[in-house]
C-alpha cells in the first residue's frame, strides 16, 4: 500500500479532530470538579492536539520513510 498525499492529510485531520475532543473530554474528566467545566473543556481541547497531532504526524513520516526505503 502507497501513502499518498491525500491520505496523509485525511489522518491528519481526523487526528486533528480526535485529539481536539479526546482532550475536552480528558479536561472535563481530570479538572471539571477544581477549575469548572468550561475551563477544564478549553484547556483539554487546546492541550489535547499538542500531543495526538504530532504522534500522527511522527507516524505517517515513519510510514513514509518505510515506504521510501522499502519500495
Amino acid at each position: 500500500m502507497e501513502l499518498t498525499l491525500g491520505a496523509a492529510i485525511g489522518a491528519i485531520i481526523i487526528a486533528v479532530v480526535a485529539s481536539v475532543l479526546g482532550g475536552i473530554v480528558g479536561g472535563l474528566l481530570v479538572g471539571a470538579k477544581h477549575i469548572g467545566k468550561e475551563l477544564a473543556a478549553m484547556m483539554g481541547g487546546f492541550y489535547g492536539p499538542i500531543a495526538g497531532l504530532w504522534g500522527v504526524v511522527l507516524g505517517l513520516a515513519i510510514l513514509f520513510a518505510t515506504t521510501v526505503v522499502g519500495g
